[in-house]
């Protein structure tokens, strides 16, 4: 394995990222490094219409914003300003602020830096949207996982109702997720598509088991 292993994994909302990420991070003992949290905790700190703004005011009002991470795989902790991220970032209403604000270049500015700041101290598995196309063009593996609006629909409405959150109906949920595709992948600034070099991986007719086996499969392919 190279010594400083960066390993990207992007894709669309609700493709079983932040689940295989954390089990790519564990089996490989690194970091692992939930971008789309560091997004949602933004949003969430800057409260809703924050989007409204000038670039120059969000500019200044992230300015003191300092995200960290400890601990390893799934048990990596995300802190921003000192403070563990709180479990309210999880909600799709904040999902969809995120989304917003991720439009806005200087926001997309600031994410970046506090991202590769985070990367250039340590190994890690990155998860997100742009990791290996933006963040880190020059991580060791790059993947791409993919799959159907209907079944990211399903899968998300069944890990909200797992953890207990309020859960809009099905057909929602779906409506939401194409949304952010249509939003995530059409944004003139870093929009969602897989790396030039990236592994892509159709995750719909794969249980995550099958997907997490490709993946490692390709990390030491990758990484030899």
């Amino acid at each position: 394995m190279a010594e400083r292993l960066i390993v990207t994994l992007d894709g669309p909302a609700g493709v079983g990222k932040t689940t295989l990420a954390r089990r790519v991070a564990d089996k490989l003992g690194v970091a692992y490094l939930d971008t789309g949290a560091m997004f949602r905790a933004t949003a969430w700190k800057l409260g809703e219409g924050a989007w409204d703004l000038d670039e120059a005011e969000l500019a200044r009002r992230m300015e003191g914003f300092v995200f960290s991470i400890a601990g390893v795989g799934g048990a990596t902790v995300l802190s921003l300003d000192g403070e563990p991220v709180p479990g309210d970032i999880r909600t799709e209403t904040v999902g969809m602020w995120a989304s917003n604000i991720a439009t806005i270049g200087a926001v997309r500015a600031f994410q970046k830096r506090a991202q590769q700041a985070i990367g250039h101290a340590s190994s890690l598995v990155a998860e997100g949207r742009d990791m290996g196309t933006v963040v880190f063009p020059e991580a060791t593996c790059k993947l791409f996982l993919d799959a159907r609006p209907e079944v990211r629909a399903r899968r998300r409405f069944m890990q909200l109702k797992s953890l207990g959150q309020p859960c809009p109906p099905l057909e929602i949920i779906e409506a939401q997720i194409r949304a952010r595709d249509h939003q995530d992948r059409s944004r003139a600034e870093a929009p969602l598509r897989p790396a030039d070099d990236a592994v892509i991986v159709d995750t719909s007719d794969l249980d995550v088991d099958q997907v997490f086996e490709r993946l490692i499969m390709e990390v030491a392919r990758l990484a030899r």
